[in-house]
């Protein structure tokens, strides 16, 4: 299911459609279209499988979608477009998950051109025929604990089996589809699938750093200058950048409440000469410094709390100054 066929002879209907997208009306004998089958439900290679609804849905939304390579989105690589797309079924073919087996048949075209000779020769000839999509998808959910590892902790591992039931993710809630492109290797067997950010990791702090791989991870890749930043990625970015923010301002506001709480505790401790000091110090330290003096004020507090920072007068003195007082009572 994976092979580019060439479409037979365009008719009325299709070259009406193909249209849609031209500047100007263009012949049958201009235009070389082919089918080709985007996507499926079934558990691929980065074992993720798209819903049923979502296929239905990524059906609509590549219809016009261009055609390039390597999922590299420089303009020079455009070369053909989806001017019809719907989803199928193989009634006689059941997915490892054992549904029905489903995909979205596509139908592009590209003009016949010198510069478009050698690659339509290449399609013709089965060469360039395994192909990928790039898109975004609002939900990877676990086929384990059904959590949705963009937005919740999941601790299963994709690929693993657990009580005899494969782990994967299931890809759900299209929210856009950017391309589709001539590939090597696809994700999927019979078509292939690009999703973004993809590195099965550790969920940290509820996000999901497995989807929209770890920013760290795209963090690493633009360092080596082989990441693209589509919307998704952007997005984990953007979500990352907002936690962090939060993250640090809880930080910022416990550094605070410690430097008050020392201040207090050197006070407490009977050396308010030693205030400014303190204060000026207190500035300088991070936090886990700042929690070893708070605990060593908070000490000589507790051995102050007896005779030397009781205010309260001993018995001999509370004797002697109560007779003391007693003279000049009227």
């Amino acid at each position: 299911m994976n092979e580019i066929k060439k479409d037979p002879e365009i008719n009325e209907e299709q070259l009406a459609k193909i249209n849609k997208f031209t500047r100007r009306a263009f012949k049958k004998d201009e235009i070389y279209s082919f089918s080709v089958i985007l996507c499926d439900n079934e558990v691929d290679r980065d074992n993720e499988a798209f819903t049923v609804d979502a296929l239905s849905k990524l059906a609509r939304l590549y219809i016009g979608k261009t055609g390039i390579f390597d999922h590299n989105h420089k303009g020079a690589n455009q070369t053909a477009r989806i001017y019809d797309a719907a989803m199928e079924t193989d009634q006689n073919r059941i997915t490892k998950t054992g549904e029905k087996y489903h995909y979205i048949k596509a139908s592009a075209y590209m003009v016949r051109s010198e510069k478009n000779k050698d690659l339509i020769l290449e399609i013709e000839g089965g060469i360039k025929k395994e192909v990928s999509v790039g898109c975004s998808m609002a939900k990877h959910l676990c086929s384990i604990c059904g959590n949705n590892r963009k937005t919740a902790i999941c601790k299963h591992n994709p690929g693993k089996t657990y009580n005899g039931k494969l782990c994967y993710v299931i890809l759900d809630e299209p929210t856009d589809a950017y391309e589709w492109s001539f590939v090597a290797v696809p994700a999927q067997k019979g078509a292939g699938v690009v999703k973004k950010h993809q590195v099965p990791k550790e969920t940290v702090t509820g996000k999901d750093v497995s989807m929209i791989e770890s920013v760290n991870d795209i963090i690493k890749s633009m360092g080596k200058g082989d990441c693209m930043l589509d919307k998704s990625r952007i997005e984990a970015i953007a979500e990352e950048i907002k936690s962090l923010q939060a993250e640090a301002e809880m930080g910022r506001k416990y550094r605070s409440e410690l430097q008050t709480e020392v201040l207090r505790l050197n006070f407490l401790a009977g050396e308010p000469f030693l205030q400014k000091t303190i204060k000026s110090i207190s500035q300088k330290m991070d936090i886990s410094e700042l929690v070893s003096l708070k605990q060593s004020l908070s000490s000589i507090k507790k051995d102050s709390q007896g005779e030397n920072m009781d205010f309260q007068l001993n018995p001999a003195e509370k004797s002697q100054n109560l007779s003391s007082q007693n003279e000049f009572k009227i």
